[in-house]
């Protein structure tokens, strides 16, 4: 399984931040612990949710269009 995940900075709710991986739990601790340059200036994070997927070019393209202007739409109207 390969995981979207999207996280939402505690200390700055308007910063959110989209990855994938395969192990989802693993990936949030690095982000928290500031092993990730792009995320460690607004830690911690909160999960704020994520989608498994078993297609990991299925992953790839959801996680592709999060990070496009209509994924970040997306993402303030739904989260």
């Amino acid at each position: 399984m390969k995981y979207v995940y999207i996280l939402q900075s505690e200390v700055g709710p308007d910063r959110y931040y989209t990855g994938s991986t395969a192990d989802l739990k693993r990936r949030h601790k690095e982000h928290n612990d500031g092993k990730s340059i792009h995320t460690n200036k607004y830690r911690p994070w909160k999960l704020k949710m994520y989608i498994a997927f078993s297609d990991e070019a299925k992953a790839d393209e959801f996680e592709a269009f999060l990070k496009t202007g209509n994924g970040r739409a997306f993402i303030k109207k739904h989260f």
